[in-house]
C-alpha cells in the first residue's frame, strides 16, 4: 500500500469517528493504541504498533511497514449528588446518574518505510473528551426565570443537564534512525474539538451579557487547531529501551458559541503533555515495561481557573472573560505499568496498572462546575491479549476497569446564591472498556 493510500484511510477515519468521552487520566486516555491498553497505557519505549503519533514519534521507524485498526466499547459510569442544602429546606438535595454510559472509540494507524532510515506514517486517535448527560431530578425550581418554574437539574438550570465535548488529533509522523540504537521523530498534531452544553441557564446572572445566548442550549460549535510531538527512542542495550516525548499545548481556535462560558472568550486549549518510559526484557518471554506521564492542565486558563472566580454578584470575573471561572483542574502526573508475556508462537499476553490522582480537588473552588465533567477515577487495572492469525495478522483485545471514586467539597453555589447554604457536592465515577484490534506488516 503507497504512503497516499494510507493518507486517505487516516482521512477517513477521521471524517467517521464517532463522538466519543474519555474521562481516565483526566480528560487524556489511559493509553493509546490496544497493546498499550492492554499494558497501563505503557508505551514511550516501545515499538510494536503504527500507534507513535500518539506516544513517541521515535518508535515507528522500528516499526516498519504496518496498518492498525481498532475500537474501544467506552462505559463510564458517573453519578453526581448534594447533600446538607439548608438555605431553601432542602428542596436542593438529591442525586442524579449520567444517562449516556456507552461510547465507541476509533483508532487508525499507518507506516511506511521510505528506506531503512526513515520511515512516515500517521496516527489518528482521540486525545480525551466529555460527555456527561443528567436529567432534571431536584424539587426545587429552576434559579433561571425563563425555565418558569421547573424542576431544576444540579446546577439550578432546567432541563438536561451535560456537555459533549469530544476530541480527535491527526498526527502525520516522521521517524528517523540516527544510528542502530537511536531514533528521533515528529508529529505535527492536528486537532479537532466538537462542543455543546446544556442546562446552566443559571448562571447566565454572571455572564457579561446576562443572556444565555453564549452560555448554554447553543447546540454544537466546532473547533480546529494544530500543535507537535517530538520524541526520541534508544535500544540502550539488547534487552532494555529507553524514550521520552514531549508535546506542546494545541492552540484551538474559539468555541464562539459557548465564548460566555469557556474563559478567555470560548478558548478551550489542549494541555502540554510529555512521557518518559523504560522496556526491560525481563526473560525471553517477559517485557515489563514503565512511563510517567505529565500533563500540565494548569496552563490551560478555561481549565485552571477557580470556580468561584465568577460567582459573585456582581462578577469581577463573568464568565468567558479572561479571569472567569474553570474546572480548576491540577497538573496530573501518571504511573503506568505494564507485562507482556510470550504465552506461546501465537499469544501474547499482556497486563497493567495506571495511576493518576484525580485533578479535581476538594474545596468550594473545585467541585461545583466539574458536576458537568467529573473525571475523578484515579486507579486503572488492565488485561490484554494478541493472537496471530495464520495469515500473518494480528487481533488485539484489551480491557480496562477504572475503580470508583468519589471527591467531595462544599458545594460553590453558596457563594452563587449569596450566602444560602448548600452543603457539600459529591463527584463519583467507574469506568470499563473493551477494545479490539486488527493489525498486520505490508
Amino acid at each position: 500500500m503507497k504512503l497516499k493510500n494510507g493518507i486517505k484511510l487516516a482521512v477517513v477515519a477521521a471524517c467517521c469517528a464517532p463522538a466519543f468521552a474519555f474521562a481516565t487520566n483526566g480528560y487524556f486516555s489511559h493509553g493509546y493504541g490496544m497493546k498499550a491498553k492492554g499494558m497501563g497505557g505503557a508505551a514511550t519505549a516501545m515499538a510494536v504498533d503504527t500507534f507513535g503519533g500518539a506516544n513517541n514519534p521515535a518508535s515507528m521507524v522500528w516499526v516498519g511497514n504496518r496498518i492498525d485498526f481498532g475500537a474501544d466499547l467506552f462505559s463510564p459510569r458517573r453519578s453526581v449528588s448534594r447533600q446538607g442544602e439548608t438555605g431553601f429546606g432542602g428542596l436542593y438535595n438529591g442525586t442524579a446518574d449520567s444517562d449516556s454510559n456507552y461510547f465507541l472509540i476509533p483508532e487508525f494507524g499507518y507506516n511506511k518505510m521510505m528506506n531503512a532510515s526513515l520511515s512516515l506514517g500517521v496516527t489518528v486517535y482521540g486525545n480525551g473528551g466529555m460527555n456527561t448527560d443528567f436529567n432534571s431530578t431536584l424539587a426545587g425550581p429552576s434559579f433561571f426565570p425563563g425555565c418558569a418554574g421547573a424542576p431544576a437539574n444540579m446546577l439550578g438550570g432546567c432541563g438536561r443537564l451535560g456537555v459533549d465535548m469530544m476530541q480527535l488529533i491527526v498526527a502525520p509522523t516522521a521517524s528517523y534512525k540516527l544510528n542502530n540504537q537511536h531514533s528521533i521523530g515528529i508529529s505535527p498534531l492536528l486537532g479537532y474539538q466538537r462542543f455543546k452544553a446544556d442546562g446552566l441557564q443559571a448562571f447566565s446572572a454572571v455572564t457579561a451579557s446576562g443572556t444565555i445566548n453564549n452560555l448554554t442550549n447553543q447546540g454544537y460549535d466546532s473547533s480546529t487547531g494544530w500543535g507537535v510531538r517530538v520524541g526520541w527512542m534508544g535500544k540502550l542495550t539488547d534487552t532494555v529501551s529507553l524514550g521520552a516525548a514531549y508535546s506542546t499545548k494545541m492552540k484551538m481556535s474559539k468555541f464562539d458559541k459557548y465564548k460566555e462560558l469557556f474563559a478567555e472568550q470560548g478558548g478551550f486549549d489542549i494541555p502540554e503533555n510529555y512521557n518518559l518510559g523504560i522496556a526491560v526484557q525481563a526473560s525471553p518471554k517477559t517485557l515489563v515495561a514503565f512511563d510517567i506521564q505529565r500533563i500540565n492542565y494548569s496552563k490551560i486558563t478555561s481549565i485552571a481557573n477557580g470556580v468561584l472566580n465568577s460567582l459573585s454578584a456582581p462578577p469581577a470575573c463573568p464568565l468567558g472573560s479572561n479571569c472567569g471561572s474553570g474546572f480548576r483542574w491540577q497538573d496530573q502526573t501518571v504511573f503506568k505499568v505494564g507485562v507482556e508475556y510470550q504465552y506461546s508462537n501465537n499469544m501474547t499476553l499482556r497486563g497493567g496498572f495506571n495511576y493518576g490522582k484525580s485533578p479535581i480537588g476538594t474545596t468550594a473552588d473545585d467541585i461545583t462546575f466539574n458536576i458537568i465533567a467529573p473525571g475523578v477515577v484515579e486507579k486503572h487495572l488492565t488485561l490484554g491479549l494478541t493472537y496471530k492469525t495464520t495469515s500473518g495478522g494480528e487481533l488485539t483485545l484489551a480491557y480496562m476497569h477504572a475503580f470508583s471514586n468519589t471527591v467531595t467539597g462544599p458545594s460553590a453555589l453558596t457563594t452563587f446564591t449569596g450566602g444560602a447554604n448548600f452543603g457539600t457536592e459529591s463527584l463519583k465515577m467507574y469506568q470499563d472498556a473493551f477494545g479490539i484490534a486488527y493489525g498486520w506488516k505490508m
